[in-house]
C-alpha cells in the first residue's frame, strides 16, 4: 500500500528531499529517508545516547530547507522531575545532500560521559518501489579516504564527520564519546555524486519577495511559507541551467511535470516571468516531434513527465519520457501569453513562436482523434495513465450516480483551455505581426459545439458536464472542473454566474476550499484522490477564474476558505487534504498519502494575493490595473518592492477594499 505522509518532518533543496519522524529519526518506514531524483539513497539515521532514544518534546520546520528537533534524555542529568539534559538535531538540506548538527545541551550540576551514536544505513531504493510500500536491499557501505560511501551504479552517496565512523555489516555506526557539560557540537555530513541526474538544483529565479503586510496574520504566514517552499522546489535541466522551472512536488513528483510545472509558473505570475520563461523552454525542447503510441508523444504536444527510468507501480508502467496529458500543450500556450502580458522580453517571446505554432497544430487537429470536434485521450497501451486530465486517477471521471465513465474522454475544461490558447494565441501573433487567420473562426466553432453537446440539467442545477464519454453521452456529475471553464471565453456572462454560484455552494465549497466533487454525487468521498478531496492549486485556478471573470466577490469568498484551511498544515499547503467541511471536522484533516510540497499548491497563494488586491497587468500595453474585491477580504493589505517592469510596484488598500496607494514603474500607467 501506498506509504503516508502527513505526520512526517519534511526539509527539501530539489532535487534532494529528506522526510523523517516528527522526533527526527529516520527508520527507513514508508517514505522516510533521504530521496535524491527519483532514488531513495539514506534509508536511516536513528541517533541514540547511550542506547537511549531521546524523547521527542518539539519540531521545528523553520524554511522549506532546514528542520530541527528536541528531545529530552531522561537517563541523564539531575535527579528530580525536571529534564537537565536534551539532545537538538539541526538538521539542513542541500541539493546535493544533508548536514546535520547533534547540539548536546546540559543544564546537570555535574558533567556526565556519554556515548552519542548515529546508524546509518542505504537501500538506493526507486521511487515506485517505496509508493508501492515496499523496501530495497540495504547497499553494504565501504570506507574511503575522508569517509564511508555507498554505492550503486553511477550514484553514490558518502558521510564525512567529526565521530568515530566503523562499518557495521550493512550500516555505518558513528560514536561520540563526549562529556555532557554545558553545550556540545556534532556534525556529520552526507553528500551525494549523482553525474547522471536529469535535473540541477534551479537558481532562485527572480521569484520576488516583496513585503507583504495585512491586517489577517493568517494570509501573510500562507504566502511567506509557500514562496520558500516554491524556492525549495526549483530545478532545471543539466544542460541548461539557466532554464528554470518548478519540480512538481515531493516525494512522488520530484520531477518535470508538464501541467504541474505550467500551472506552478502561471500561478506565481507576477513574482517571476522568469520561472515562466525557464519552464516554458524546458517544456519546449522536448515538445513533440513524431507519432509514438508507447509514449505517447504527438507533433507539437508538450510533455508530462520526464524521469530518469520508466515508472512501473501497481500494473501502470509508464515510459520515462511521457505524453500522456491531454491538456499541457494548451496550458503552455496560455502561460506564453500570460507571460508575455506580464513582461516576458519580447526577444524571448518571439523564440518560442515555431514552438507555438506547433502547439496550435496539435491543438486543432491531433487533439480531437475520432473528429466530433473536441480533444479527447485514450490510453492506447493499456498501462499508461487511463485518464489524462489533471484529475488522471482510473476512477476520477463519473456520472452523477457514481458509474465510471469509459473512454475515449472529452474533458469540460480541456475544451475552455483550448478555446482560450487559441484564442491568446491569435492575440500574442497579431501583436508580433506574425499571421493568425483561421484562429478566431476554430474558436467559434468549438464554443457553439460546446453550448450545444455539453450543457445537462440536473437536480443540482444548470451546468457544464464533467465530460462526454466515449458514446459522447455528457458525464453529469457537478465537479469543480466546470470553474476552470470561467475566463477562457468558453462561456458567456449569463453562463458564468451560473457556473459561479453552484461553484460556492455547500456541495462543493462547504469552508475549506474547493471540493473536486460535490457531495451530493454518487462517486463521492472526502477522502478520494479526485473524487472529493480539495485540492488547494484547483481552487486557486478557480479562484482565479472567477476574478477574471467578474465575480471578485465570490473569488474572495473561495479564496479565504484556503486561508482559513492553512492553519491546519502548519501555512505549508499540500497537494490536496480530505474533503471534509465543516458539518464534519472543526478543522481540515490531510489526505494522508499526499505530497508537501507541492509546487501548484504553494503558488496558490500568490494567486490568492493578486486577487485580493484585484491585480492586473499588461506591460506591452503599458498598465496595471488594481481593482480589489470590496471589502478586502484580508483587511487592510500592503505590497511593496514587488518587481515589475524594470521598477517595483507599491501598492496598499484598506479593509474597505479601496486603493489608498500606488506607485507604479516608470512607463506604465493604471489601466
Amino acid at each position: 500500500m501506498q506509504p503516508l505522509l502527513h505526520d512526517l518532518a519534511i526539509a527539501l533543496r530539489a532535487p534532494t528531499v529528506v522526510f523523517s519522524g516528527r522526533d527526527g529519526q529516520v527508520r527507513g518506514d514508508g517514505t522516510q529517508g533521504l530521496l535524491h531524483g527519483d532514488l531513495r539513497l539514506l534509508s536511516e539515521a536513528v541517533v541514540t545516547v547511550d542506547g537511549h532514544e531521546p524523547v521527542p518534546i518539539g519540531a521545528e520546520e523553520p524554511s522549506a530547507a532546514r528542520a530541527s528537533f528536541t528531545g529530552l534524555l531522561r537517563h541523564l542529568g539531575d535527579p528530580g522531575p525536571d529534564p537537565t539534559v536534551w539532545l537538538r538535531r539541526h538538521r539542513r538540506v542541500t541539493a546535493t545532500g544533508m548536514t546535520e548538527e547533534l547540539e548536546l545541551v546540559s543544564h546537570a550540576a555535574r558533567p556526565a560521559e556519554c556515548v552519542v551514536e548515529l546508524v546509518l544505513a542505504a537501500d538506493f531504493a526507486a521511487i515506485e518501489v517505496i509508493k508501492s510500500g515496499a523496501r530495497g536491499a540495504r547497499v553494504v557501505p565501504a570506507p574511503v579516504a575522508g569517509g564511508i560511501r555507498w554505492t550503486s551504479g553511477s550514484v553514490s552517496a558518502t558521510v564525512t564527520t567529526d565521530a568515530e565512523a566503523t562499518v557495521d555489516g550493512d550500516r555505518v555506526r558513528l560514536r561520540w564519546r563526549v562529556k555532557a557539560a554545558g553545550t556540545v557540537r556534532l556534525h556529520w555530513t552526507l553528500s551525494v555524486a549523482d553525474p547522471d541526474s536529469l535535473f540541477v538544483p534551479g537558481t532562485s529565479v527572480a521569484l520576488a519577495a516583496p513585503v507583504v503586510q495585512a491586517d489577517d496574520r493568517r494570509f501573510t504566514a500562507l504566502l511567506n511559507r509557500s514562496l520558500t517552499d516554491l524556492d525549495g522546489l526549483l530545478l532545471a535541466e543539466r544542460a541548461h541551467p539557466e532554464d528554470v522551472f518548478a519540480g512538481a512536488g515531493a516525494p512522488w513528483f520530484l520531477t518535470l511535470f508538464g501541467r504541474d510545472s505550467l500551472w506552478a509558473a502561471r500561478l506565481a505570475l507576477p513574482f517571476s516571468v522568469d520561472l515562466a520563461g525557464g519552464t516554458l523552454r524546458t517544456l519546449a525542447r522536448a515538445q513533440g516531434e513524431r507519432i509514438d503510441p508507447a509514449t505517447g508523444e504527438l507533433p507539437g504536444k508538450i510533455l508530462h513527465e520526464l524521469r530518469r527510468a520508466d515508472f512501473e507501480v501497481n500494473g501502470m508502467s509508464l515510459p520515462a519520457r511521457y505524453y500522456g496529458t491531454i491538456d499541457a500543450t494548451a496550458l503552455w500556450v496560455c502561460l506564453l501569453h500570460d507571460a508575455w502580458r506580464w513582461g516576458l522580453p519580447e526577444d524571448e517571446v518571439r523564440a518560442l513562436v515555431p514552438n507555438l505554432r506547433a502547439a496550435l497544430f496539435w491543438i486543432t487537429g491531433l487533439a480531437d482523434t475520432d473528429g466530433d470536434g473536441f480533444a479527447e485521450y485514450l490510453d492506447e497501451t493499456g498501462h499508461g495513465l487511463a485518464n489524462q486530465g489533471w484529475k488522471d486517477s482510473g476512477d476520477a471521471v463519473r456520472f452523477a450516480d457514481g458509474t465510471q465513465a469509459a473512454p475515449p474522454v472529452a474533458l469540460a475544461e480541456v475544451q475552455g483551455y483550448q478555446h482560450e490558447a487559441v484564442l491568446r494565441a491569435a492575440e500574442l501573433l497579431s501583436a508580433l505581426g506574425e499571421p493568425a487567420e483561421g484562429l478566431a473562426d476554430w474558436a467559434s466553432a468549438l464554443r457553439a459545439r460546446f453550448r450545444s453537446t455539453f450543457w445537462v440539467s440536473t437536480s443540482e442545477g444548470h451546468f457544464p458536464a464533467l465530460a462526454l464519454d466515449g458514446e459522447k453521452r455528457p458525464v453529469d456529475a457537478l465537479t469543480s472542473n466546470i470553474g476552470h471553464l470561467l475566463g477562457t471565453g468558453l462561456v458567456d456572462a449569463a453562463e458564468g454566474e451560473e457556473i459561479g454560484a453552484l461553484l460556492l455552494g455547500p456541495a462543493l465549497a462547504p469552508g475549506f476550499g474547493l471540493r473536486t466533487m460535490a457531495s451530493t454525487a454518487g462517486g463521492f468521498s472526502p477522502l478520494s484522490y479526485h473524487c472529493g478531496s480539495v485540492w488547494p492549486h484547483d481552487t486557486a485556478v478557480v479562484v482565479r477564474a472567477l476574478s477574471e471573470s467578474g465575480q471578485s466577490a465570490r473569488a474572495a469568498e473561495l479564496g479565504m476558505q484556503l486561508v482559513r484551511a492553512a492553519g491546519a498544515f502548519g501555512y505549508r499547503m499540500p497537494e490536496l487534504f480530505a474533503g471534509y467541511g465543516p458539518e464534519d471536522v472543526d478543522a481540515p484533516l490531510p489526505y494522508p498519502a499526499s505530497c508537501r510540497p507541492q509546487a501548484w499548491s504553494a503558488a496558490a497563494a500568490v494567486t490568492l494575493l493578486t486577487t485580493f488586491l484585484g491585480l492586473r497587468a499588461d506591460i506591452p500595453a503599458g498598465t496595471v490595473t488594481v481593482d480589489p474585491p470590496r471589502p478586502s477580504p484580508v483587511g487592510a493589505l500592503r505590497v511593496t518592492g514587488l518587481p515589475l517592469a524594470g521598477g517595483t510596484l507599491d501598492v496598499a488598500i484598506d479593509a474597505a477594499g479601496t486603493v489608498t496607494e500606488l506607485r507604479l514603474p516608470p512607463g506604465l500607467r493604471r489601466g
